[in-house]
């Protein structure tokens, strides 16, 4: 049996959820959801980024509540169609509350681009990758 490549949500612990549900809607996120019951959802071009307290993600998927690593082996990225489009993302993001891991560069593969920490340290890419075009809703297609 295969599993079908139906990825749907990222969930994030963080330490605070009011806080992280304000830098999400200062993105200018859609949010979704009855926080009062633990978790948020914002939407996402395709997927859902779910926030749910850090100690209560580790308890629900049985592991110690260690304190997170400031790189933690993964990276989320936001795709867009120009290098204005990047810098203009960084903008907000730092406007929200977001602190800067690493200045958008043009990168050996011919991008554009660099990464924030949202207010928990979960590390996002903000990137213009010429060969990942970006469609009008925000989905990208990677050519074979």
């Amino acid at each position: 049996m295969s599993i079908p490549p139906n990825f749907s949500i990222v969930t994030l612990g963080v330490a605070d959820l009011e806080r992280s549900v304000a830098f999400y809607r200062a993105l200018g996120w859609e949010q979704r959801g009855d926080r009062a019951v633990g978790i948020t959802w914002f939407r996402t071009s395709g997927t859902w980024i779910g926030l749910f307290g850090h100690a209560e993600l580790a308890a629900d998927v049985g592991l110690p509540a260690d304190a997170p690593a400031a790189y933690r082996g993964i990276t989320l990225a936001l795709n867009f169609g120009s290098v204005d489009d990047v810098d203009a993302a960084f903008a907000s993001a730092l406007d929200a509350g977001a602190r800067l891991v690493k200045p958008a560069t043009r990168a050996d593969w011919g991008g554009y681009s660099g990464y924030f920490a949202d207010p928990d340290g979960h590390l996002w890419e903000v990137a213009f990758a010429p060969g990942f075009p970006v469609a009008d809703d925000g989905t990208i297609e990677i050519a074979g």
